[in-house]
C-alpha cells in the first residue's frame, strides 16, 4: 500500500492476522462446566439451593454480557460506516504532509480505517489527520 508507512502497514497485517477472542466461546465453556457438575453431583448430597442460585444468577450474568458484547460489536459496525461516509469525497492530509488527496473509498477493518485516494495512494486514518 502506497502512502502508508512500512511500520503501519506490519502493525495492520499483524492485527489482521491474530486470533481475536470469541465471547461464545468462553459462554459455551461456561455452560459444558455448568452441565458438567449438574450431571456429577452426588445424589445422596444435592446441591444446596443457594448455590443452585447462585450458578442461575451466574449463568444469566455470564449470558447478558455475552449479548452486550454483540450489541456494541454493531454500534462499533454502524459508527464506523458513518465515519467513512463522512471522509469519502473529502481532502486528507498525513500528519507530517506528505500523503495528501482526496478519498474515493474507505476499507474498514476491526482495528481501523485505510482511506484510498485519488491517484492510487492509501492513507490509514489515524490520530493526527487532516480532514478538510
Amino acid at each position: 500500500m502506497t502512502g502508508i508507512p512500512p511500520v503501519a502497514a506490519d502493525q495492520k497485517s499483524q492485527a489482521n492476522n491474530t486470533p481475536k477472542p470469541v465471547a461464545g466461546a468462553d459462554y459455551q465453556t461456561f455452560l459444558k462446566l455448568l452441565v458438567a457438575q449438574m450431571k456429577n453431583q452426588d445424589p445422596t448430597k444435592p446441591m444446596d439451593a443457594t448455590q443452585q442460585v447462585t450458578q442461575l444468577a451466574q449463568f444469566s450474568s455470564v449470558e447478558q454480557a455475552v449479548q452486550m458484547n454483540a450489541k456494541l460489536e454493531q454500534l462499533l459496525a454502524s459508527s464506523s460506516l458513518s465515519q467513512a461516509d463522512g471522509i469519502i469525497g473529502r481532502t486528507v492530509t498525513s500528519p507530517d504532509g506528505k500523503v495528501s488527496g482526496v478519498v474515493e473509498s474507505v476499507r474498514i477493518y476491526s482495528d481501523g480505517m485505510v482511506a484510498k485516494l485519488k491517484g492510487g495512494a492509501e492513507l490509514i486514518i489515524t490520530p493526527g489527520i487532516v480532514i478538510s
